[in-house]
């Protein structure tokens, strides 16, 4: 009985068209670290102090440093406290100056910040303090839209087909990512910051799909490889960017406009002829893959063309898919198990890169830049120990790395930064194995489900 891999094994396993493909499917992911980390270096904690001008009005002439004074109490070491103030009084100067303020509050009235500080997340919406939490917030709030993106472009690419969730998620990532540089207020913010995570997801599911479903089965890690190594490429561009682009607005629009540029996809991105076969759709199917042929000067024998027949699983995916067949479950929680594991150490390097105590503008090019080698990598890796015993070691190794971190003192930033960046490259290997594995071992139909799947322990973790 004739197979699909035959059909890709006489268009070309790997030939040009598949590699012009797995090019066009990697630009979009060199944003995704833009949406995943860029929030990190737009709340950068920077000296600020309660807003006391109300003292202003009966000691106009106060220099800064006597308003201060006179305003704020101070901490152990003598600096000014940054989220309490005295409480403002219907005194005069003279009596201020001879009795001083002793009773405290919260700061009610905003806060002040360095005047030469170019606005930043934290600055314009006053992350700090009482607010500081927000930032965490708006974090996981992006988390659930990776969530939800997941349930709904995960179902929708198998019900309508790739290409069309692809595109659409193309689409979103670049109006919600240059509509967040507008936004007024901080929960807009947040909401918008769902969208883009929803619109992430749906690229991550879709791009990896097309690109494994396009290729032999031998090509698959390669495939894979690619697409994750412009991801590492886009770690290094966040690096540059965010240094040279202080505004965090101007940074949104630089990190999500050039998805615009990528209008002519329409174009160019070919449906699955897999996922064609899977629904039956099958002079389509021949269709792409006469096209693929061509391009890679190719034939296909019009006689093993006449074979291409619907397959007899047509029904759409479910969740419930995952859990119906004992070995598919068995799977499906193991799976969900080591995406957890990878994400919690990822993201948990990857979010925390300011805390490191070095430059973390450097700190950040150095993630970027261990990523390629950590990413290809899992080429030779699983080729020589296979995909088992890769992943169980490389996720042993990452979250040693996070254990031996936490004994080691805070003020040894070097070794903290040397350890973290190992961690690093442990699970970004990991990370690659666990999309090579899940390709591998989860049928075309319930592929894209698994995507709604992985998200929740991978948010969870994150």
């Amino acid at each position: 009985m004739t197979e699909f891999g035959d059909f890709i094994s006489a268009v070309g396993k790997f030939g040009l068209y598949q590699k012009l493909l797995v090019l066009f499917l990697s630009l979009p992911l060199l944003l995704n670290p833009f949406q995943m980390i860029g929030q990190v270096f737009m709340v950068v904690d920077v000296p600020h102090h309660c807003n006391t001008s109300w003292i202003r009005a009966v000691g106009p002439n106060l220099t800064e440093e006597e308003q201060l004074n006179f305003t704020l109490p101070r901490d152990a070491d003598g600096a000014y406290e940054q989220c309490s103030m005295y409480s403002p009084v219907d005194w005069d100067l003279d009596s201020i100056v001879a009795y001083g303020l002793n009773a405290t509050e919260k700061c009610n009235n905003g806060w002040v910040y360095p005047a030469a500080q170019p606005p930043s997340l934290l600055t314009e919406f006053d992350l700090v303090c009482d607010r500081k939490d927000l930032t965490d917030i708006s974090q996981s709030v992006y988390m659930l839209g990776l969530l939800l993106g997941s349930i709904i472009f995960g179902t929708l690419s198998d019900r309508i087909g790739r290409r069309p969730v692809f595109l659409i998620s193309i689409l979103l990532q670049g109006l919600f990512g240059v509509g967040i540089a507008f936004v007024p207020h901080f929960y807009v913010y947040m909401a918008f910051r769902c969208v883009m995570g929803a619109s992430v997801s749906g690229i991550l599911i879709t791009d990896l799909s097309l690109a494994t479903e396009w290729v032999g089965a031998s090509y698959r890690t390669k495939a894979v490889v690619i697409c994750h190594c412009f991801a590492a490429i886009g770690q290094m561009l966040l690096a540059g960017l965010s240094y040279g682009i202080r505004n965090w607005r101007l940074l949104e629009i630089a990190g999500s406009a050039p998805m615009f540029a990528l209008f002519f996809y329409i174009w160019v991105i070919p449906e699955s002829a897999r996922w064609l076969v899977t629904k039956g759709r099958i002079e389509e199917a021949k269709k792409v893959l006469q096209k693929a042929a061509s391009i890679n000067k190719r034939t296909i024998p019009p006689g093993l063309l006449e074979q291409l027949k619907p397959e007899t699983q047509t029904k759409p995916g479910s969740v419930l898919d995952l859990f119906r067949k004992k070995h598919l479950r068995k799977v499906t929680l193991i799976m969900s198990c080591t995406w957890f594991a990878d994400s919690l150490v990822y993201y948990g390097l990857s979010l925390n890169v300011t805390s490191f105590g070095l430059d973390i503008y450097m700190t950040q090019l150095v993630f970027g830049i261990v990523e390629l080698p950590a990413r290809l990598s899992c080429i030779f890796l699983l080729q020589w120990f296979g995909r088992k015993k890769s992943q169980a070691v490389l996720l042993l190794l990452s979250g040693l790395m996070c254990l031996i971190i936490t004994a080691i003192p805070e003020d040894q930033h070097v070794v903290i930064t040397v350890l973290a960046t190992i961690g690093k490259f442990m699970a970004t290997t990991s990370f690659s194995t666990s999309y090579i594995y899940a390709a591998e071992l989860f049928p075309t139909v319930v592929r894209p489900v698994w995507g709604c799947a992985r998200c929740w322990p991978g948010w969870r973790g994150s």
